[in-house]
């Protein structure tokens, strides 16, 4: 879905409701009552999101064509996370949780809601790290809301950019245009060159791979990616069977998943040029990636900032016979997390771990690095624990959620286990999905009517519906 522009309607505090719609640079005042006088040695915290971006749409995850060299070096050096979920599959809500650490039917934020309020702003991660001490900017695609007042709380700097992919750039209109994905890294590396000695919160937020759904290409790539994959075949995905959509309730074979997959997958021929785009979109993240990684080591910064990336959503590139996300298969929930934290000792670089682990482990994470007290409000949990060899039990299971009311895709809930998942439709009670991931990563057999699976169904639903309530606030049986 497209970004959502904070509302500019307000007229407090012009100059950061002005930037927000010329995507021009915009600061404010740091906090009146924060000290930054003495020496800081506090982590400096960088945090990469990418948008439609699946769990093996990395070459450190085994991807057969993908060419991810600067992800996979941060996973080299990191915690590569393999289990990573994120707790609503679309922009505006996941990056809400991202922001807040809390799930959708708690923070209530999703397309269509008002901007956040101000408890809520005053609660976000970047809120409590400015007002620790942190300078805090942002550069990309917010996805969420929020009024003027609200950004001027949460950042320093923001520099909004979101599509068109190629734009000109203000005070160079002879220039060619240039791609979204290189000037938000721009943006981001003079954010860091103007660093003034506080410890600082970065967060790039990347519009890429998302199709830019108005363009008839939809995926639109760098000049340096051109000719990448061309050579590579593009098979298929497994669940694309024709026979598999057609064996699907009514419900599930239309609305926003099938009409985009007709944009883009329609064809053998289509689906390969497409896919290849994606691709190329991925390849030229990864690349701003590696400048931004480069700036860092040339300002002598690299040895204090934990980097964590982390994508958004999933996506399907035809699976299930799909475009999109939205939905609560591990394809559409399931993301990259990577942390590198270059003051952990050396034995715990380049390491994986399957823990589930959510996107409202974000905040709390950053919030623990830097030394400040989370609210009671944060449902995620930090995963400095685990980024230091913990081996206490985790997570026994991830609750999921889409509960925007439209008509093109339908509201869900899940719940995941290790071994199992469970599915069920909010509009349509009559139709649920259980699936033996031991046996059926692909999500593939729907057991759920099956008579000899009716106990673990019972089971999962139970827990679903108490894992609901907790999300919810309302924890008990």
């Amino acid at each position: 879905m497209r970004a959502m522009q904070a509302h500019p309607g307000a007229t407090l505090l012009f100059r950061v409701a002005f930037c927000l719609l010329s995507s021009s640079s915009c600061t404010s005042a740091p906090p009146g009552d924060v000290e930054t006088t003495a020496p800081d040695k506090r982590p400096n915290l960088l945090v990469l999101v990418t948008d439609d971006h699946p769990f093996d749409a990395l070459g450190c995850a085994g991807h057969p064509v993908l060419r991810t060299p600067h992800m996979d070096a941060l996973a080299a050096q990191g915690v590569h996370f393999t289990h990573a979920f994120v707790t609503t599959p679309i922009c505006a809500a996941s990056r809400a949780s991202i922001l807040l650490g809390r799930y959708e039917r708690s923070h209530g934020y999703t397309f269509g809601e008002p901007p956040l309020s101000a408890e809520l702003v005053r609660a976000s991660y970047p809120s409590l790290l400015r007002r620790a001490g942190y300078r805090v900017g942002f550069v990309g695609k917010l996805g969420v809301r929020v009024e003027p007042e609200g950004l001027a709380e949460m950042f320093d700097e923001l520099h909004p950019g979101t599509y068109p992919y190629f734009a000109k750039v203000e005070g160079e209109e002879e220039a060619p245009p240039r791609h979204l994905t290189d000037l938000n890294v721009d943006r981001a590396i003079a954010f860091l060159e103007a660093s003034d000695g506080r410890p600082f919160c970065l967060s790039l937020s990347f519009q890429a791979p998302h199709a830019e759904d108005a363009n008839p290409e939809q995926y639109v790539w760098p000049a340096s990616c051109d000719g990448l994959y061309v050579e590579e075949p593009i098979p298929p995905p497994d669940t694309s069977d024709p026979a598999f959509f057609d064996a699907l309730p009514d419900f599930l074979r239309t609305g926003l998943n099938r009409g985009r997959w007709h944009w883009r997958f329609d064809t053998p021929e289509k689906r390969e040029r497409m896919v290849r785009g994606y691709y190329r979109m991925l390849t030229g993240v990864d690349a701003g990636i590696g400048r931004l990684l480069a700036s860092l080591d040339e300002l002598g910064m690299r040895e204090n900032t934990v980097i964590l990336l982390i994508g958004d959503n999933g996506y399907f590139l035809g699976e299930r016979g799909y475009a999109g996300k939205w939905t609560m298969h591990d394809r559409s929930t399931r993301v990259p997390l990577i942390v590198l934290d270059p003051r952990v000792l050396e034995e715990r670089r380049g390491t994986r771990r399957d823990d589930l682990v959510l996107n409202l482990d974000v905040a709390p994470t950053l919030l623990d690095l830097a030394g400040v007290e989370m609210p009671a409000v944060v449902q995620g949990r930090s995963l400095r624990p685990l980024l230091e060899g913990a081996v206490a039990p985790w997570r026994d299971d991830v609750f999921t959620e889409h509960l925007w009311d439209f008509e093109d895709i339908p509201r869900t809930e899940g719940l995941r286990t290790r071994e199992w998942k469970y599915i069920r439709y909010l509009d349509h009670p009559e139709y649920e999905e259980l699936y033996d991931l031991a046996n059926d990563p692909l999500e593939e057999q729907n057991l759920a009517r099956e008579e000899g699976h009716a106990p673990r169904l019972h089971e999962l639903r139970e827990r679903c519906s108490r894992a609901a309530r907790a999300a919810e606030g309302r924890p008990g049986s």
